[in-house]
């Protein structure tokens, strides 16, 4: 009955929800803003490839030589089976929806992250490659179905995080080889042999490229860089303090030992301050500004207001989820109210009455009590109302 009452007012309560929270302040990241520093550069590749169709042969040995081979990502790979190259050909989606595809499915690797080959497939004038396990989940379907209430395939919450490319070929697959097949993704995938630093140091530009292989290290680098350019550190100095009034913190990496020329890499956070250089016979080297240009490899996101009025007009404060009807005024002393309290003394605390009553005081006042005057009010042991009263005899 009371929800049939208050069903008006219900109703129009949670229509005034999204009005209200439509003016919401809220903080998104752009789809341009948060793909800025995605690179999409591609170059066609030109491998000449064999005229004969692909045989069972052929095709065996493309799943033994391909099948768990490793390889380093030349661009962020989206959590995606959108992504279609033909033999030396061009790559599709083009920039702008390849970056869109990354903003909406997710990022499945970063350049110069390793990757594997999980699967592979064929069908007809194409091949199928999931990396890191591809897109979708294993038994994805078989989840949602269940025989005697029992669930065919348990759902153990696993999110699909890998990616997937599909190779085409124009009138059919060739007899190709793996090493022609890992030649064709040369512009997404690189399956020679190297670290993972030599494979990071190949997605930057030119210059940083140059001096990682000259094994220079700039200020404005990254550990990742660093580690790249001259590899781990013999020593580390941690935790010193640097100077700052603000407390900041530094961390000192110190490459080679007399009579070598030794480096000290000083980082505060996780960007090169100062590098000091000291050769034997000559003066101490210091570099102290920052040597990397415009280039900033710390990856940075754009926030804007999501609501902001583009007109310029101040932001209301929107107000409260109701359950009252629009245009309804709140009540003086309703809820929401803030009571203060007053100045006014507080009454005395009464005194806490006692159970036993008085000498003089009337029985009959208090029914629990029992009184010899007042049989009736508690039966004794012998009335006729007690359930004990005619016990059953004894068996013979």
């Amino acid at each position: 009955m009371a929800l049939t009452r208050y069903r008006p007012a219900l109703i129009a309560g949670f229509l005034a929800i999204p009005l209200a929270t439509a003016h919401t302040q809220v903080f998104t990241v752009g789809e341009k803003s948060a793909t800025a520093d995605i690179a999409t550069d591609f170059t066609p590749t030109h491998v000449p490839l064999p005229q004969g169709k692909l045989t069972e042969r052929g095709r065996r040995e493309l799943i033994r030589n391909l099948e768990a081979e490793q390889g380093f990502a030349h661009r962020a790979l989206p959590v995606s089976a959108g992504i279609t190259l033909q033999a030396n050909g061009q790559l599709t989606p083009g920039p702008a929806e390849y970056r869109k595809l990354i903003y909406q499915k997710g990022q499945s690797a970063a350049p110069g992250d390793r990757v594997v080959v999980t699967a592979l497939e064929f069908k007809g004038d194409r091949i199928i490659l999931d990396f890191n396990g591809g897109p979708y989940a294993k038994h994805r379907f078989l989840r949602h179905i269940q025989i005697n209430d029992a669930p065919v395939t348990p759902n153990t919450g696993e999110v699909a995080t890998g990616s997937r490319i599909t190779l085409v070929f124009e009138g059919g697959i060739p007899e190709i080889s793996s090493p022609e097949v890992k030649a064709l993704l040369e512009p997404l995938i690189d399956f020679g042999v190297k670290t993972s630093e030599q494979a990071y140091a190949d997605t930057l530009p030119p210059a940083l490229k140059d001096a990682i292989a000259a094994h220079e290290v700039l200020v404005g680098m990254n550990h990742r860089m660093v580690l790249a350019a001259l590899g781990a550190p013999e020593n580390k100095m941690r935790e010193q303090q640097s100077g700052d009034p603000n407390g900041a913190r530094y961390e000192e990496w110190i490459y080679g030992h007399v009579p070598q020329t030794i480096r000290f890499v000083r980082f505060v956070g996780d960007r090169v301050t100062m590098v000091e250089i000291a050769a034997l016979g000559k003066p101490i080297e210091i570099h102290n500004t920052n040597e990397m240009g415009d280039f900033d490899p710390t990856p940075t996101r754009e926030v804007a207001m999501g609501d902001k009025d583009q007109k310029g007009a101040e932001d209301k404060p929107a107000a409260p989820p109701s359950l009252r009807l629009p245009g309804e005024a709140a009540p003086a002393d309703g809820p929401g109210k803030v009571q203060f309290p007053t100045k006014s003394s507080a009454a005395p605390i009464p005194p806490t009455p006692t159970a036993d009553p008085g000498t003089g005081s009337d029985p009959g006042a208090n029914p629990g009590v029992g009184s010899a005057t007042n049989p009736g009010t508690n039966p004794g042991p012998n009335s006729g109302t007690s359930p004990r009263s005619n016990p059953k005899p004894p068996m013979q």
